[in-house]
């Protein structure tokens, strides 16, 4: 059997936030996080209690650490010798460092993927600039890596799988009436507004909303019951006049409770993994929430290194090999939304402050 041909790509490059790993890297992370945006010391002093409740320390480094092992056993299983890399938007290691090594190594041309699924400035377009930035810092004459996104995968089947069966396995620990709550990071509206491209504005809230019908509908399919389900926001931030998307999902929780609904399973769906916005935000403040309220309350588990999910990599990485190669391609996506783009287009979510260069996208 011939090895999956992976040609143009010469590695393999998984692009996340970051996250602190003692608690001396608190506040500097959060600087590093808001950084521009005039947070005063004392704030992200505040905000960082949130990890001291847990050492001090994010779990997504580790979780980065154990899917990337995951994803080597994955492509050596299926014949693919790819160096893969990692770096990181807001903490060790930092994409900088990252694509100075694979300069020094002579990497030609890499695959993107970014542990975010669905398209924002902020999940999106944010991390293409802190592409374009982690390149423009290499040495002068140093050999730039060709970097590709590839695309949004909220709707692949590899991402959805994990998503239904974790869904209904807190569905099977509450009463058969019990609601679902399909939980994402809030944004402020604006920047849902204008997310996606210029022609599909607001496509942060309908990527969200197409996979949440999909897993109450694979569900109804299977068990034959149909479940109320609300899409709701957590670890809203910013200034209080900013309009940010709502409800928050303590909120969301009263509103049930005052409502008499036998229970509600959380399903954490703009999370592929065990975030500070899960482990804190839902099963720390929503589960307290939720047990002031006696609403019964269980939260579904994330993709995390569900092998179904891993493979997703190895899936995109072909698929847009075979896509650079100019053969035509099948494209896994479930839903109305149909499959993202491979590249960005002009004009797609655009920063909200100020307009600044990036990388992987349409040129301009």
């Amino acid at each position: 059997m011939l090895n999956p041909d992976v040609a143009p790509y010469d590695a393999l490059l998984l692009v996340s936030f970051g996250g602190p790993e003692g608690p001396d890297d608190v506040v500097p992370f959060l600087e590093n996080v808001t950084r521009g945006r005039g947070i005063p010391r004392e704030r992200l002093e505040e905000v960082g209690q949130h990890y001291h409740l847990f050492g001090g320390r994010s779990p997504i480094n580790d979780q980065n650490r154990e899917f990337l092992a995951a994803l080597r056993v994955d492509l050596d299983e299926h014949g693919i010798d790819l160096p893969l890399y990692w770096g990181n938007r807001n903490w060790d290691p930092y994409l900088r460092d990252t694509l100075a090594q694979m300069a020094a190594d002579g990497v030609q041309r890499v695959a993107c993927f970014v542990t975010s699924a669905y398209s924002s400035w902020s999940s999106c377009r944010q991390y293409r600039e802190n592409l374009f930035d982690a390149v423009d810092a290499l040495p002068d004459g140093a050999p730039a890596p060709r970097l590709d996104k590839l695309r949004h995968y909220f709707n692949h089947p590899g991402f959805v799988a994990p998503v239904v069966d974790a869904t209904m396995e807190a569905l099977a620990e509450l009463p058969d009436d019990a609601h679902i709550a399909f939980v994402t990071h809030s944004i402020p509206t604006a920047m849902n507004d204008s997310s996606g491209p210029p022609d599909r504005e607001g496509t942060y809230v309908t990527q969200h909303r197409d996979v949440a019908q999909v897993v109450v509908d694979t569900i109804f399919e299977r068990t034959g019951r149909r479940h109320h389900h609300d899409l709701v926001f957590c670890s809203r931030s910013g200034a209080p006049h900013i309009p940010w998307l709502e409800p928050d999902v303590n909120d969301h929780l009263e509103e049930l409770a005052a409502a008499g609904v036998p229970g509600v399973a959380v399903v954490p769906v703009g999370f592929v993994s065990d975030h500070m916005e899960v482990i804190y935000d839902l099963d720390t403040e929503a589960e307290e929430t939720a047990e002031r309220l006696g609403l019964p309350f269980r939260r579904a588990a994330t993709p995390g290194n569900d092998p179904r999910f891993v493979a997703v990599v190895r899936d995109l990485l072909l698929e847009r090999a075979a896509v650079e190669r100019g053969e035509d391609v099948a494209r896994a996506a479930e839903g109305t939304f149909g499959a993202c783009w491979d590249r960005c287009p002009v004009g797609c979510c655009p920063n909200p402050r100020a307009d600044r260069p990036t990388l992987t996208g349409m040129p301009e």
